[in-house]
């Protein structure tokens, strides 16, 4: 059961769970190491945060400085983030794929004293920009091998290694201060800065309260009761992001469960199997990844286990909606669960190690189908809804009630309301506590109240305002509504097209009905103040290089767009077929077919993976147009 002891601040938590939940000894960090999975405790995990704080106290650093971190999920960003969060700095956790010249405004921005670097890449990313980054002093590799990187001849700021600070063992004056100066904080100093992505604008630094976070953990978990300190978490999605650092960190601080690390996205699928995590957050394309793979495993041989496979599905979708209605499932039913699960069913399981008792999605919507799919197979995903601005849940998932297509029920102690985002008029308000499972409304911009809200943007008074109004509601950007009693979330206000006829399309659920098809790995409508709707689609380029016999030199062509006719007919019989589940407005007339996906790499997603809009459609304008007007020339 969750565990809710008092805890008001970040650093308290972990405290905590020495006190009340856990014995120092216990597991919690779970990395590997030299090949090996290793395992480090509660106790030692304190020690070298009381190392890292002792460290910074004597060289000068004090409550409201900022601290840098650029690594990847790891021990080592958890002993930093204690260590400093513990002495009242802040947090400013920075996306490792970011550009030198963002991660230097994000530096400079912040006013960020001291960072701590994930490898060697990222070592020679911060030297590139350390002469011009004015309040940097301090430059702390978390890796052996940083000795071997000439260093910069006008490098200012001192190179410590992270090893040497955690080695240091604090005296008993040290730790007494360390211990006032944690006991001292309070819910409203901020606790992190985290730079928005955004897909338009110069990043911002949301200013996340102790309280923000702590608040938000305390009633996430009342919703999602099941959580126990028992309990695995594998965790991959970036710390950087507040999903992660608050639905896996700051839940397993509070309630005392093991954190073990992935080695990376493309080794996920092993360290599942190695861990057999009980728990984990993901985002919404490694469960269409999963579901995609599942469904061509299944499928792709024909004959008697496409047949066993496809009942299988059918008997799983018949059992859970029968269990959600509140209707009785009956003998002969039950019989054929059994035998579906022993067929087909644990076997997927079996690939996720076995033991899962729910995965949070989070951060883009989550297709219904998928969603579905893997309610069929008697996996639980919880959805949650909310920004970097609301620390950052502001809805998700009933253990106990699955609503498809929606994003779950509005936490307790906050107010979300639906207002129109032209005229203002208030639509709704919803709590928790007036939640009704019947209840539903039209749609409109979803506003946010209360706890999770931040406490504004960093130097940024005028784009605080902008987003914060008068009344306290936050605007969020999104359109939404309720349905069932569960927030449903449409799309991005900015990210509606209004076509030449005057008809408003959110793309996100048109993007979504296509990426239904196995052969399509990303979609990029398009239609702003045009007749009909066009798109970018990319490949999925397992399912390409199958049917057509490709190589890696086929991706490698320097060439954008694939022209191939029958690979574009190949995928057009998928968008013909699918464009049937959508309104004549909706449906796409004509389409590109984008050679690789699109990457950060190239400017063309955020960190969290959100295609950035006005980018692309500047980055391929001739393409675009070329493509209306080969579809009006073909009649």
């Amino acid at each position: 059961m969750v565990s809710f002891n008092e805890f008001s601040t970040v650093p308290s938590l972990l405290r905590n769970v020495v006190e009340n939940i856990h014995s120092p000894e216990e597991t919690f960090l779970i990395h590997k190491k030299n090949g090996e999975w290793e395992e480090i405790s509660f106790g030692t995990t304190l020690e070298r945060a009381d190392a890292v704080s002792a460290y910074f106290l004597n060289k000068g650093i004090r409550k409201g400085d900022r601290m840098g971190l650029i690594i990847e999920n790891s021990p080592e960003y958890v002993f930093y983030d204690q260590g400093i969060q513990q002495i009242g700095a802040i947090n400013v956790s920075i996306y490792p794929t970011l550009s030198e010249q963002e991660v230097e405004y994000i530096i400079n921005d912040s006013g960020i004293r001291a960072i701590l670097i994930g490898n060697t890449f990222l070592f020679k990313k911060i030297l590139k920009i350390a002469v011009n980054c004015r309040n940097l002093q301090y430059i702390i590799p978390a890796f052996a091998d940083y000795k071997k990187v000439a260093l910069p001849k006008d490098l200012k700021a001192e190179i410590i290694y992270f090893e040497d600070i955690l080695a240091m063992q604090p005296h008993s004056a040290e730790k007494t201060e360390i211990n006032l100066i944690r006991s001292a904080l309070r819910p409203t100093d901020i606790s992190s800065l985290i730079y928005t992505s955004g897909t338009t604008g110069t990043p911002k630094g949301v200013m996340l309260s102790h309280g923000n976070f702590v608040e938000n953990v305390k009633v996430c978990l009342q919703q999602i009761y099941v959580i126990e300190k028992t309990d695995v978490f594998l965790s991959f999605l970036p710390l950087s992001h507040v999903f992660e650092r608050t639905a896996t960190y700051h839940v397993c601080c509070s309630q005392g469960c093991k954190i073990a690390y992935a080695q990376s996205l493309e080794l996920l699928a092993k360290n599942m199997m190695e861990i057999k995590p009980t728990v984990m957050s993901c985002v919404p394309r490694l469960l269409e990844r999963i579901h995609d793979k599942a469904i061509k495993s299944g499928t792709s041989e024909g004959g008697l286990k496409s047949k066993i496979f496809l009942w299988a599905l059918e008997t799983g979708q018949k059992h859970r909606r029968l269990k959600e209605a509140g209707e009785t499932t009956g003998l002969l039913l039950n019989t054929q669960k059994k035998l579906a699960e022993k067929l087909v069913f644990s076997k997927i399981k079996e690939k996720t190690g076995g033991r899962l008792k729910f995965m949070i999605s989070g951060g883009a919507a989550l297709p219904k189908n998928v969603g579905e799919f893997f309610g069929n197979l008697g996996i639980k995903i919880l959805e949650g809804f909310g920004l970097t601005e609301t620390s950052p849940v502001i809805s998700v998932t009933e253990y106990d009630r699955q609503i498809y297509g929606t994003v779950g029920r509005v936490i307790p102690l906050i107010e979300v309301g639906i207002q129109n985002p032209d005229t203002k008029e208030m639509i709704n308000i919803q709590t928790h506590d007036t939640f009704d499972p019947e209840f539903e409304c039209e749609e409109g911009e979803v506003i946010v109240r209360g706890h999770c809200v931040m406490q504004g943007y960093f130097n940024k008074p005028a784009e605080t305002a902008e987003a914060i109004d008068r009344n306290n509601w936050f605007h969020t950007g999104d359109i939404g509504r309720f349905y069932k009693g569960n927030l449903q979330i449409t799309d991005r206000i900015k990210n509606m097209i209004v076509n030449a006829y005057g008809k408003n399309i959110y793309p996100s659920p048109v993007e979504n009905i296509y990426l239904k098809s196995l052969r399509i790995e990303q979609i990029f409508l398009i239609g702003d103040k045009r007749e009909y709707l066009t798109a970018i689609i990319v490949p999925n380029p397992d399912s390409l290089t199958e049917q057509f016999g490709l190589t890696e030199e086929f991706f490698s062509k320097p060439d954008v767009f694939i022209r191939d006719k029958e690979i574009i007919d190949w995928i057009g019989q998928d968008v013909r077929k699918l464009s049937k589940e959508l309104a004549k407005f909706e449906r796409i007339k004509a389409f590109m077919v984008k050679r690789n996906p699109f990457s950060m790499d190239d400017g063309e997603l955020t960190p969290t993976m959100k295609i950035k809009r006005k980018v692309v459609e500047k980055k391929y304008a001739e393409y675009i147009n070329q493509l209306y007007k080969e579809s009006v020339d073909a009649g």
